[in-house]
């Protein structure tokens, strides 16, 4: 998707500065954002990739003047509401501040994260690596381009570095592909590779010549160079 979520290599934004001290929450309304985000999941109604593509659906202008967590609150908001969780009217009372009426309250429902599984739910460190014997596609040191792909939909594959050609230098192994994942088509797993791409590859020969950019990539993403 080309959205405003896609930043990188782009003008005009002036340079990341790291806060040493920086908390990881700035607010206590981020922690319950993030708490609620992960209670949800443990529903499994939709998976990690689909939750990063429904924050990348946000209004562009929305998206930029936002903070990191308020895209993640509009996901969440997005995910209920798909899933029939909530509705956007009662939505709209809790942004007034108003009280759901009593007929609307929910007494916990089986699936529910309760108090004595979230140490459990934490400890989920399964993640997206799958343990199968999927052929790689390419191999280390062989030159790849990155697809021209501009999907509608959520994709990993950044858009300063379409249509460019690359290096395959590290093989990682097999892992769920994001971008089917994201839209509900599956796990499709293969392997994923960090692709070298010299600056100037990416952005023409005033970039500094020693420069490149690391980038992780699956084989759906990446063709051969003839």
């Amino acid at each position: 998707m080309n959205g405003a979520h896609d930043l990188g290599g782009m003008h005009g934004f002036g340079p990341v500065e790291a806060d040493p001290d920086e908390p990881v929450f700035h607010a206590d309304w981020e922690r319950r954002a993030f708490a609620l985000t992960l209670a949800m999941a443990a529903w499994r109604r939709w998976n990690l990739d689909m939750s990063r593509s429904t924050r990348e659906q946000m209004p562009p202008a929305e998206y930029l003047a936002t903070s990191y967590y308020e895209h993640w609150l509009f996901g969440l908001e997005r995910l209920l509401v798909e899933h029939g969780f909530t509705t956007e009217a009662e939505l709209d009372r809790t942004r007034r501040g108003e009280p759901s009426p009593p007929s609307a309250r929910a007494a916990p429902q089986d699936g529910a994260l309760r108090r004595d599984g979230v140490a459990r739910a934490l400890g989920n460190r399964r993640g997206a690596r799958r343990d199968l014997p999927v052929a790689p596609r390419f191999q280390v040191g062989q030159t790849v381009r990155a697809r021209n792909l501009h999907p509608t939909g959520h994709t990993r594959v950044p858009r300063y570095a379409r249509g460019r050609c690359g290096v395959i230098a590290i093989d990682h192994g097999v892992f769920v592909f994001a971008d089917s994942h994201a839209a509900g088509a599956g796990e499709q797993p293969q392997h994923v590779y960090s692709v070298r791409f010299t600056a100037r590859e990416l952005w023409g020969p005033d970039a500094p010549e020693r420069d490149s950019v690391h980038i992780d990539l699956w084989d759906d993403h990446l063709e051969a160079t003839p």
